[in-house]
């Protein structure tokens, strides 16, 4: 086993984590990754506060491994939320936006792994000097939301800056990924696609065949889904988005922040508060605010009911290299042995194939 600063920390087998996309990232999928012995992450963004309270109950049942919950920082419930983590014992709470110092101060007193999500330098090092214990780094190449700066360039930089355990994510999949990662100083990798393309991921088969039809130019990085930098899947509804007019997408947004309150239960009062929040946090305009509605709904469309022509598809670039639809099981255990066998080539000094075709790797 490849043990590390995140194996460690956590108490997983393997350096391996996947992700808490949102629609994706169930207790199927989280409960499977754990027993493969990686850190599965639960989304919870999409959920009500009783239906997360479920699906920890539920992921608890199905795994008695570690395992996460990624949480909204800007969230009106934030702080319920946090409480229900530390009620429940959950291990890992990680974060796509900086929690607030108070948040992490109770969730470590608690004695709750604290993971943000970070995509520059400057982030991690505000987030290392609140008390963190660790942080996701993503590259441009990852998919959702997105910056410009490739993993290469980004990871060796933020390991530089920070003296806690950096975990990789945007552009990784393979075993090769985990050893490069893990030369860069990182004490793991993340992935969010490629676990998206396991059996146990609940996305719509004929959607899963849709990611695996693609090449490596078939993401794009668009701003009109939600008003902010966003990898998706380039689909005949994301032209559409790119080519609408200000009032159209607006009107589109409004309509998906309607049916968002539905899905959550939230209120109006709720929805409001939480948009000034992420309008101050984020730096927003109030239309990019009201289009940020689009994306849990549109997401759900495609991710959920498997309808490629109405909803959005987040994606990595790493799709247009994903040939196949493994078990959890075998992904873990296939990326571990392909990066012990890259490692041990490096320090024997022997070549390997340029393609990379061990037979762990699958």
């Amino acid at each position: 086993m490849i043990r590390t600063a995140l194996t460690e920390l956590v108490g997983v087998r393997h350096p391996v984590v996947q992700t808490g996309m949102g629609w994706v990232a169930g207790p199927r999928l989280v409960s499977a990754t754990a027993e493969a012995g990686g850190l599965g992450i639960l989304a919870s963004a999409t959920m009500t506060l009783s239906e997360l309270d479920s699906a920890i109950a539920e992921t608890k049942q199905r795994t008695d491994r570690p395992f996460g919950v990624n949480l909204r920082a800007d969230a009106v419930d934030a702080t319920q939320r946090v409480e229900l983590l530390i009620r429940q014992r959950v291990r890992v709470a990680s974060f796509a936006l900086a929690p607030r110092p108070e948040l992490i101060d109770r969730l470590k007193d608690a004695g709750v792994l604290v993971i943000p999500s970070v995509g520059a330098v400057r982030h991690a090092e505000k987030v290392a000097s609140w008390g963190v214990d660790a942080v996701l780094v993503q590259g441009g190449e990852g998919g959702g939301h997105t910056g410009g700066v490739a993993s290469t360039l980004l990871l060796p930089r933020v390991v530089d800056a920070v003296d806690i355990p950096v975990i990789a994510a945007g552009g990784f999949f393979d075993g090769r990924g985990l050893a490069a990662a893990l030369a860069y100083g990182a004490a793991g990798i993340a992935m969010g696609t490629r676990f998206l393309l396991t059996r146990e991921s609940t996305v719509p088969e004929q959607v899963k065949q849709r990611y695996l039809a693609c090449g490596l130019d078939d993401t794009v990085v668009t701003t009109r889904v939600d008003g902010v930098p966003h990898r998706v899947l380039r689909t005949e509804l994301v032209r559409r988005l790119e080519q609408a007019s200000g009032p159209r997408a607006l009107l589109t947004a409004l309509a998906n922040a309607v049916r968002m309150r539905e899905l959550t239960g939230l209120r109006w009062a709720d929805l409001l508060r939480e948009g000034r929040a992420m309008r101050r946090r984020r730096n927003l305009s109030w239309a990019q605010v009201v289009m940020a509605a689009n994306t849990p709904v549109l997401l759900r469309a495609g991710l959920v009911q498997g309808d490629t022509r109405a909803g959005v598809l987040a994606s990595g670039q790493v799709a247009g290299v994903i040939e196949d639809l493994p078990s959890c099981a075998e992904l873990v255990a296939g990326v571990v042995a392909q990066a012990e066998q890259v490692m041990d080539r490096m320090t024997r000094g022997h070549r390997w194939p340029s393609n990379g075709a061990d037979a762990a790797s699958r």
